[in-house]
Parts: C-alpha cells; sequence; structure tokens
C-alpha cells in the first residue's frame, strides 16, 4: 500500500502531463473508432438528422435558425478553421519560435500541423463520405465530409499553439487560460460547420477527436525529444528579461 501511495505521488510529481496526455490519447482514438464504426453502418443517420435540421427554422430547412447576421457571424467563425486561417496561424508561430531561437519547437510545430493535415485528408477520401444534402449549404465545400477537417485541423492547431505558449508559463491560471482558449475556439469552430449544414455532427465530432489524439501524440514526442536533448523551457525574450 506504501508503495501504491508512493508511486502515486511521483506520478503527480513527475508524470502527470504524459498520463494526461495519453489518457487523451486513447480516449480520443476510441471516440473516433467508434463514431467511425457508426457512421460506416449507417446508424448516426437518424441522430444526425435530427440535430441538423434542430438548427433550422420550423419548416423552412433552407433557413439557419437565429437572424441573418447571425448566420453571418457563423460565416466568419468557420473561416477560423480554414487552410488559410490555420496556416497563417502556424507560420507565425513557427516564424516567432525561430527568431526566440527555439528552432526545435518550430520545427516541431510545423511538422504537428503538416502531418495532421495530410491525416485528416487521407481520413477524408477513404471514408468518402458524402455532405448533407438534407438542408442546403451556407458556404462553399471541396471535400467530402467524414471527418470535418475544419474541425480536426482547428483542434490540432489550436491546441499545439496553445500549448507552446503555455509550456512557457509558470503560473497554473495563465497556463489554464492559454489552454481553454483553444478549446472553446474549436468547439465553436465544429458548431458552425453544423450549423452552415455542410457538415453532419458525427462528422465534426469525429475531427474533434481525430485533432486532440493527434495533438496528444504530437505533445508526446515532444516531451520524449525535450527530455532527451533537454531543450530550454523559456524562450529567449524570457531569458534576457530574467538578467536584466
Amino acid at each position: 500500500m506504501q508503495f501504491l501511495l508512493k508511486t502515486c505521488r511521483w506520478i503527480v510529481r513527475n508524470e502527470l502531463v504524459t498520463v494526461g496526455l495519453l489518457l487523451v490519447l486513447a480516449l480520443g482514438t476510441w471516440g473516433f473508432v467508434s463514431i467511425a464504426d457508426e457512421v460506416l453502418e449507417g446508424e448516426s443517420r437518424d441522430i444526425d438528422q435530427q440535430i441538423l435540421l434542430s438548427m433550422r427554422m420550423a419548416g423552412d430547412p433552407a433557413d439557419p435558425w437565429g437572424p441573418s447576421w447571425f448566420e453571418e457571424m457563423a460565416r466568419d467563425v468557420t473561416a477560423l478553421g480554414s487552410v488559410a486561417a490555420l496556416m497563417i496561424f502556424t507560420v507565425t508561430m513557427a516564424g516567432y519560435l525561430y527568431f526566440a531561437k527555439q528552432q526545435w519547437i518550430a520545427v516541431f510545430v510545423l511538422v504537428a500541423v503538416l502531418s495532421g493535415t495530410v491525416v485528416s485528408t487521407v481520413m477524408k477520401s477513404g471514408f468518402d463520405r458524402p455532405r448533407p444534402e438534407l438542408v442546403p449549404h451556407e458556404t462553399r465545400i471541396y471535400t467530402r465530409s467524414f471527418p470535418s477537417g475544419h474541425s480536426a485541423m482547428a483542434s490540432l492547431v489550436y491546441l499545439t499553439l496553445g500549448a507552446v505558449m503555455a509550456r512557457a508559463e509558470r503560473g497554473w491560471k495563465t497556463k489554464t487560460f492559454l489552454m481553454a482558449v483553444p478549446v472553446f475556439l474549436l468547439l465553436i469552430v465544429g458548431a458552425s460547420r453544423v450549423y452552415l449544414g455542410v457538415h453532419w455532427p458525427t462528422d465534426v465530432v469525429a475531427g474533434w477527436a481525430l485533432g486532440v489524439s493527434w495533438a496528444a501524440a504530437a505533445w508526446l514526442v515532444f516531451r520524449f525529444l525535450e527530455r532527451r536533448y533537454r531543450l530550454p523551457v523559456e524562450l529567449s525574450s524570457d531569458k534576457q528579461e530574467g538578467q536584466k
């Protein structure tokens, strides 16, 4: 019993983040596989249709719920998960890390995002699920439906960037805020895809599961490399301020 307590204390003190990441990876992978199985078997069709129609005015599937300005705002929100927006954020962060003498982390961010993009694209082609035709699409679409690329990539990019920024902070309140913002962004981006009629709800949930899982896996790899090569935690600008 005493050995178990000591082990638990050691895990909390030294490996709590790693255990948490492994748990997120396991749950995310299980969630994605479960949803994919439901989709392939056609068992998600009823709930997908019910949720999609609940976001439309009664008796008029062509009219999304809410005033016209809300619909326009949803288009703006969904753009936060577009390839252009996510690449801008990613390249900007990588550039900042490079000039802050954190080239390893810059490479990590680029590799994590680019590999996630490839995985998401391959998944879409593999499942080849048609887009919803139950309601009119309120924005243009060019790819297949499952999983939602916007949801997957918003999850991966925003969580990765948030983790990079939180890594250099010491206060838990700041760390929590820097991780809460990405969660909020990925949730509203995913919800906007269903609201605009371009994705089934299961597409979005599967996209979240895929993106979060990939982010967790990437961060586990990074933590291994960080310890193996003893990468510095503080950015160069933080060090300079501390020396003043």
